[in-house]
């Protein structure tokens, strides 16, 4: 004799007739419709809200990388002079797209207005400065043609708005460093033409980089043929710990120390990782309560059906064959609340800067302002496990909620239940 399946068309014939509600059961099903759409709500609000700090990530890990570099190497004996066959070194490993010899200085910068800014001085190589797409594709104002000699700088819009200045306008940048003389110590200052205005999207980025030609840092911080770094960009940033491994020994033997994007920036993305981790719990809590609403339904549809199961039981219905009604009801109200979370998730996400126009449009208020952001869109990247890890656990949650109605539904007595009619 064959075994009966888990859930035989008995139990859900049963199920679907106590889904649908009839004369008198208008409360359970309302509550059960609020269950729903509480579950469509959290798990739909949860993918939202996962993919958009996700995509933030994202964005901002790609602006850091692409304007920082994977790896930097540094030496342990002061700046680094040998910096031209440690570049060549590092360029012929074969992970490694360009390796880039960086100068760095803290400076003040003024205008003649009267206007000052504090901001950070990086020497590069007018060449390896218009490789770098996040800058030469994101000028703003100027050229990178004219970033060349001794007397060119590159800034960013927030840093030129802060100054008041644009392209051609001259800025004098003050070294903290100042050079002995006769008449004692004197700050080191000289004037630069704006060349050009770019715009990565970063505040700190564009609110205090200055890039001024390899050379021209050198004989500014007095650093001729030194430069502070090597800055290594990889063709995949997960390669870092093996290529730090190569690197070391292609340098053998020189006094050199490495730090990956990951330890340069773990405080950063320990804090998204916190708030994303943060966020989780919180909107987990909306299907908690949307399960609460399912038990408190299944409650009040096994209170509503005592006689119903006692004459079930009383013609012969297994204890085990109720309980699976029950847990049969529960599921599909979870279910269905899930998946109908997981369309709106996944629509709101493909949709989210329609949306963001429309809600602008019809109330007037700019949303996710781009001059707070430094983003022009609310970036929203779906990422598949996650998107199955909130499905799951939604219909987790939705299953386990009903198992105490269902298993008191199951050891109802017939007898009482018949009694008490």
């Amino acid at each position: 004799m064959a075994e009966p399946r888990m859930f035989g068309a008995f139990e859900r014939a049963i199920a679907a007739r106590y889904l649908r509600a009839g004369k008198g059961e208008r409360a359970v099903s309302l509550i059960a419709a609020f269950s729903l759409a509480g579950i469509a709500l959290g798990v739909g609000t949860l993918i939202v809200v996962l993919s958009v700090m996700g995509g933030f990530r994202q964005e901002l890990l790609g602006r850091i990388l692409a304007l920082n570099g994977n790896i930097g190497v540094v030496t342990t004996e002061g700046p680094l002079r040998d910096y031209a066959a440690m570049a060549a070194r590092i360029r012929a490993l074969p992970e490694v797209t360009q390796a880039v010899p960086t100068l760095e200085g803290q400076v003040l910068l003024t205008t003649d207005a009267g206007a000052s800014a504090g901001g950070l001085v990086r020497g590069v190589a007018p060449d390896d400065l218009r490789a770098r797409p996040i800058i030469a594709g994101t000028i703003r104002a100027g050229s990178l043609a004219d970033f060349g000699g001794d007397d060119a700088v590159v800034i960013g819009t927030v840093l030129a708005r802060r100054l008041d200045i644009g392209v051609g306008d001259r800025v004098t940048l003050i070294s903290p460093e100042g050079r002995t003389t006769v008449f004692g110590t004197v700050p080191r200052l000289r004037a630069y033409r704006v060349a050009a205005i770019f715009e990565v999207g970063m505040q700190d980025y564009d609110g205090s980089f200055v890039f001024l030609p390899l050379d021209a840092a050198q004989i500014f911080f007095q650093r001729r043929g030194m430069v502070s770094q090597v800055e290594v960009y990889l063709r995949s940033p997960a390669a870092g710990p093996a290529v730090i491994s190569e690197i070391r020994r292609a340098l053998d033997g020189q006094p050199i120390a490495i730090m990956d994007w990951q330890n340069a920036n773990s405080g950063f993305f320990q804090i998204v990782q916190v708030q994303r981790n943060v966020m989780f719990l919180i909107l987990t809590l909306i299907i908690v309560v949307a399960a609460f609403n399912i038990i408190s339904s299944l409650i009040m549809l096994v209170k509503d059906k005592g006689r119903d199961i006692a004459i079930l039981r009383t013609m012969g219905a297994a204890r085990g064959a109720i309980l699976r009604v029950f847990l049969l009801c529960g599921a599909a109200i979870g279910g269905a609340g899930t998946l109908a979370g997981l369309a709106l998730g996944l629509l709101f996400c493909a949709n989210i800067e329609t949306i963001r126009q429309a809600l602008m449009s019809a109330t007037g208020t700019t949303i996710f302002d781009p001059e707070i952001y430094f983003l022009t869109r609310i970036p929203a990247v779906v990422d598949p496990i996650e998107v199955i890890q909130v499905v799951g656990l939604g219909f987790l949650l939705s299953l386990l909620a009903t198992i105490v109605p269902s298993w008191r539904a199951a050891r109802l007595d017939p007898v009482e239940a018949l009694r008490n009619e």
